[in-house]
This record gives structure tokens, sequence and C-alpha cells, in this order.
């Protein structure tokens, strides 16, 4: 098949730092073998043989131009996680965008469950991945737990908070947050969290490959969002050999698995904080977590995504071929 020109449209690029762009910079570097691709925050009507557009919502002006300028050329939806468990539910021009999309993307098996019956054979589950990484060495001396995630409500850090509190007799559990203070509140949160509990450290933004090295050191993630399409995060996580403790979402369950168990309920600081202290007080818990890990790890390797999404692009193009 001839190389064809692809536009990825993402609300966020490289400045934002985000799960959007992430998503985006690495489908481009994946297609990019076969095809020209371009990275852009919106259609401006250059020319494209096909669009792949990240968010129902934050794309859809992009993707509603598309479908009137663009005739039956393919057209690309990618769910990322608000507007799956959000935006399609209450928001017009989010609904419309599904409509018009020729393809569906989740980005992990339970997200089909949440698009309208209706519109589940668009469908198609593009698990992200990651390049596997060593284990780093980690300390016997405490736990070490880090969250990674910009401060948010999505992120629900309020119940990472409220858990490190009950940790505050703990001196062998730490926790480090990483992530920048989207919303003010939740930034003074974790600045006065970080003054009265000496074992819990507000680290801010940082680059990713030093928040990716610091993960591989990590006994433990905490990912105690309240929605999720699927955190590249937990992939990266299970990927570099350190297990997760996760908020029962079907964002996170789609990724570990229904029997995983790191789990606790979404909100529940007293079961996270009890989770961390089993996991440093039972050194069998952490072992079962890892080994749960390293299960789902192959689910999470480049060379499946990249097949996933060429087979795609290659259906969709040969698809607008036949049309008249």
């Amino acid at each position: 098949m001839a190389r064809a020109q692809i536009l990825i449209v993402s609300p966020a690029l490289a400045e934002a730092n985000n799960g959007n762009w992430q998503t985006a910079s690495r489908w481009a570097r994946m297609l990019s073998i076969h095809h020209d691709v371009r990275l852009a925050q919106q259609w401006q009507g250059e020319p494209a043989d096909a669009l792949i557009a990240l968010h129902a919502r934050k794309s859809a002006a992009s993707v509603a131009r598309w479908r009137d300028e663009a005739g039956s050329r393919p057209l690309v939806l990618v769910l990322t996680g608000t507007d799956l468990y959000g935006d399609i539910a209450t928001d017009a021009a989010a609904q419309r965008s599904l409509q018009l999309a020729d393809r569906l993307v989740v980005l992990q098996p339970l997200g089909v469950n949440a698009l309208p019956p209706a519109l589940r054979h668009k469908a198609v589950v593009c698990v992200q991945s990651t390049p596997a990484r060593r284990t780093l060495p980690r300390t016997g001396r405490h736990l070490r737990a880090i969250a990674i995630g910009h401060l948010r409500a999505e992120k629900a850090p309020q119940t990472l908070f409220a858990a490190a509190r009950r940790l505050t007799a703990r001196e062998d559990i730490f926790i480090d947050h990483i992530g920048a203070a989207l919303d003010p509140a939740l930034g003074a949160a974790a600045a006065a969290l970080a003054r009265e509990q000496p074992r819990y450290r507000w680290l801010g933004a940082q680059p990713h490959g030093a928040t990716r090295a610091r993960l591989q050191r990590a006994h433990l993630l905490v990912h105690p969002s309240a929605l999720e399409g699927g955190a590249h995060v937990v992939i990266e996580a299970v990927t570099s050999g350190t297990p997760v403790l996760a908020s029962r979402i079907d964002g996170n369950v789609g990724l570990l698995g229904v029997d995983y168990g790191g789990y606790f309920e979404p909100g529940d600081d007293a079961a996270l904080a009890a989770l961390l202290c089993q996991c440093r007080d039972d050194p069998l818990k952490l072992d079962a977590l890892r080994l749960q890990c390293a299960r789902r790890a192959p689910l999470f390797e480049p060379a499946r995504e990249r097949a996933t999404l060429l087979a795609l692009i290659k259906d969709l193009l040969e698809l607008s071929d036949e049309r008249p």
C-alpha cells in the first residue's frame, strides 16, 4: 500500500506533557514507518488521507469539519478518558463525534462497554504500550510508593492525601507525588500535606525520563483515579516491574485484569492505607502483586500496539478506496 498522509489531532501537544500528547506522539512514531504523519491541535483544511482525532469533545470541531469537507476519507476517533466516561453521555458535540467517526478506538477492552450499544460495531481496542525497562535497585529500609498524575479532580489526589494522613505514624512508608497543580486548590492541599506529613513529598511536574526512573525505583505505583480511559503510567509501572495499587474503575481493571489483587474502591483512603501497610509488612503480598503484573506485561508490548494501529489504518484506507 502506498504511503498515506495521516493527520493526528490532539487537544494537547508537547508542552502539556499529558496522556493525550503521549498517545499522539507515540502513534505518530509508530505510523511514520509506513505513512507520512503530522501532529496538530486541530484540522484546518490541510491535505490528508485520514484523520485520527483524540477526544470526542475537545476535537469535536475538527471531526465535524473533516466530515463536512473531506467527504468519505477515513476518520478515527480515539476515546481517551473524560470523553468516554463523561462527555459522551451529556455533551452533544461529543455525541456527534461518535456518529461521524468510521472507527471508535478505546484504550482497554472494558472501554467498549461505555459506548452506546448501537455504535459498538465501530469499536477497536488498542491497548497502549511502552518498552520494558529493568527494575532499578530498591531499598529494604522502607517502602517507597509513588503517585504520578497532574493534580486534577479526575485523578482523585484527595484519596492519596487522606491515605497519607492515615500513615503519619508509619515511619517506614514514604510517598512521592509527581504532577503539576492543574487545580490550584489541589496544589495548595498537596503543599500543606507535605508540611504536615514529612514522609509525603509533592515533587510537582517532572520530566518524563526522571519520572520513569523514579517509577523503576519505587516499590509501588499508587493510582487512585476516579476516571481513566486507560492510563499509560499504569502500563509503565507494569513494564518496569513495579506493582500497582489502583482504584477499581474500568480504566484500571481493563489493564490489570479482573482478578488483580491490588484494588481499592474509588475514594476509599482507608483501604488504600491498609494496602500500603500490608505491602510493607507482608513481603508475600508485594511479591504476589509483582507476579500478577509480570503476567500482564506482554499485553503492553509495542509490537502489539503498532500492529493494531497499522491494521486499523490499512482497513480504513482500503475501505475508502472502495467507496464511490
